[in-house]
């Protein structure tokens, strides 16, 4: 059985998650917690971090993007990087905003803050970061809207890698209801798209131990 090595509100394995059930590709998930750097989970990825995928061959592939890019190459049913060089150079340039900017910008100021430094034991969360990843988070949504208005996905015609990545992250905020939908009817319309497909689903049922999700993450078309 393929295995997923994968940690709550983590968006670089909620999108190998995503991309893996685009593909129609079964997997056994398991959570590991990367803080209490375990020996054998060392073993398979030295960095220590997650996701890490296990194909029944044996074969370790680790890194988000390695991962979802080797997933499109190797199993080729529903391509969702593109189909031209040019769409497919769109595509990773939106990937690397989401898990580049937008990581920076907004997820580790507020899911980082919120949730991750009680996990690893960090402190309090530092007020100044996460006012800033309230504020970051418009500029985000607005290019999203921005996208959505010429396009229907953000990278093209057709659902991709980009779209996967961005609702990864914007899932892992949207738990702890820091996602301002009702200012952002544009991208809010783009993630109900996304919520409604069958490989995001799972991801709405995720409950993290001791947190409660917000109301807009479990409802369908909030």
């Amino acid at each position: 059985m393929r295995t997923l090595y994968h940690l709550w509100l983590h968006p670089g394995s909620r999108k190998v998650r995503v991309a893996l059930a685009e593909k129609g590709l079964d997997f056994e998930l398991k959570i590991e917690k990367i803080w209490e750097r375990r020996t054998e989970f060392l073993s398979l990825n030295p960095a220590g971090d997650v996701p890490v995928l296990i194909e029944p061959d044996g074969t370790v592939l680790t890194d988000s993007n390695v991962i979802c890019e080797y997933v499109d190459e190797v199993y080729d049913t529903h391509g969702l990087l593109g189909n031209d060089p040019l769409q497919r150079a769109e595509t990773r340039r939106l990937v690397a905003w989401f898990e580049q900017k937008f990581n920076a910008e907004v997820t580790e100021n507020l899911v980082g803050e919120k949730m991750m430094k009680r996990f690893y034991r960090r402190g309090e969360p530092h007020g100044p970061s996460i006012r800033a990843g309230h504020a970051n988070i418009h500029y985000h949504l607005d290019y999203i809207e921005f996208l959505t208005e010429r396009r229907r996905w953000i990278a093209g015609d057709g659902f991709s890698m980009a779209d996967i990545a961005a609702a990864a992250h914007l899932s892992a905020i949207d738990y702890i209801g820091d996602v301002p939908w009702d200012d952002h009817k544009g991208a809010k319309s783009w993630y109900n798209r996304i919520k409604s497909r069958k490989s995001f689903q799972p991801l709405l049922n995720d409950v993290i131990p001791g947190f409660t999700p917000s109301e807009t993450y479990i409802r369908s078309g909030s």
